[in-house]
């Protein structure tokens, strides 16, 4: 058998890349249905909180996205071989709609090999943590920033792109069988290990009038899947949307009644949390807090005034795992919507810092977070940072293993306040 193809058969590397395409794609395929059935009960009411689970399900979702990029690079060579070798003929080239139709398939085919693998790998680099790439390259791609946003425009194209792989490679099996059974013709065979001699296909001529058609497949699928996609978000949000606090989902500034209470009013700040799962630093923010601020400067080391910060759960985005962390083992948004720092301001020899409880589900732990403050004139510049025991709160009582989760998080606070007009 020859390495190349020829005008009536393949060659023994197309035949190679068929079959390798073939077991990754039936192992892929598996891998990702279970892990994502994993990961809607770790975010469902339901879940205990087993370390197991979490452990099983990020080792899905790893061999998952490692099983991916082998079938991306392996589509890639697949169809360099493809493109610089001789394409087998059709065996009935005269049957125009089936032609057609089989041209049209393989495009498809094609296509969503590269296309699907490409846009988990963009959905993954985008987002932050949970469940690596088994290989030594890194988790980053060129030119893919961390960003929410990113990843979900890429996750959903990548869900799409998954059922538009599963209905070209079942029209491609329906098409191979048929013509094995029905027309009992050669084309399956001219793909199986060890085939002996294929009949010569009719004289026939290619065009690129499928890759047009399979071109604009793929662009109506993306924008039907996308579109609903988007209502159905819509939906649930509305079905969603709590009944014990408003957000606007933005970083909140005081209220001009707290502001006249303080004496400070934020102008702008962010609040983020770092946790380490499965040995990489995820990032967060809170986007809906608000902060009452009473202080001024004093002459010497001692008391400067008080902070009362409301932090809204929900409002929490920690890039892939943000729904696990609203469950019931970890903040348990739907119980305790909102936490709660209230802390005494005091200047020491090097600085400031806030002492005082901080509470989060039904626990109140005292802590001391230290912060740089500038003061020029009526303005004044925080940052600062601590870092606390998640267990200390009851969070994630179940991932015991800091293999999994890290004990420690990691708060920093950064705000830029203005004192208000008496």
């Amino acid at each position: 058998m020859s390495a190349r193809n020829s005008f009536s058969e393949y060659g023994s590397v197309a035949k190679t890349f068929h079959w390798l395409t073939a077991l990754l794609i039936f192992t892929a395929f598996p891998l990702g249905y279970f892990a994502n059935e994993l990961a809607h009960y770790i975010q469902s009411p339901d879940f205990d909180g087993s370390q197991d689970t979490i452990s099983r399900t990020a080792l899905l979702f790893s061999l998952h996205k490692t099983v991916g990029v082998a079938v991306f690079f392996v589509a890639l060579l697949r169809i360099l071989w493809a493109i610089s070798g001789e394409k087998p003929g059709l065996l009935h080239p005269d049957n125009k709609l089936e032609a057609l139709a089989a041209e049209v398939v393989h495009w498809m085919l094609y296509g969503s090999l590269v296309a699907v693998p490409l846009t988990g790998w963009i959905h993954h680099a985008a987002t932050t943590g949970f469940a690596p790439i088994f290989w030594p390259f890194g988790q980053s791609l060129p030119f893919v920033p961390k960003s929410e946003k990113v990843a979900h425009l890429f996750g959903d194209a990548h869900e799409i792109l998954v059922w538009t792989l599963a209905a070209s490679l079942a029209l491609h099996i329906a098409g191979a069988l048929k013509h094995h059974v029905i027309d009992q013709d050669s084309t399956l065979r001219r793909m199986l290990p060890g085939s002996g001699k294929m009949p010569q296909p009719p004289a026939q001529t290619h065009s690129l009038r499928p890759a047009s058609v399979a071109l604009a497949v793929f662009v109506a699928v993306l924008t039907v899947g996308t579109f609903l996609g988007e209502a159905e978000e819509h939906e649930h949000a509305a079905a969603d949307a709590p009944d014990t606090f408003e957000s606007d989902n933005s970083a909140l500034v005081d209220t001009a009644e707290s502001a006249a209470l303080s004496g400070w009013k934020v102008q702008t700040g962010t609040l983020a949390i770092t946790i380490t799962q499965m040995g990489s630093a995820v990032e967060g923010q809170f986007s809906d807090w608000t902060a009452t601020i009473d202080f001024e400067e004093p002459s010497s080391p001692g008391p400067a005034g008080k902070v009362d910060v409301t932090i809204v759960i929900p409002s929490l985005s920690l890039g892939s795992v943000t729904d696990q962390a609203m469950g019931a083992d970890y903040f348990d948004s739907g119980t305790y919507p909102t936490a709660r720092f209230e802390g005494e301001v005091v200047k020491t020899e090097t600085g400031y810092e806030a002492n005082g409880p901080l509470t989060i589900r039904d626990q109140s732990v005292p802590i001391t977070l230290p912060f740089e403050l500038t003061l020029e004139g009526d303005q004044a510049t925080m940052n600062g940072s601590t870092t606390v025991n998640r267990l200390d709160f009851n969070i994630g009582q179940g991932t015991q293993d800091e293999g999994t989760l890290a004990f420690a998080v990691g708060i920093d606070v950064n705000l830029t306040a203005t004192r208000a007009a008496p």
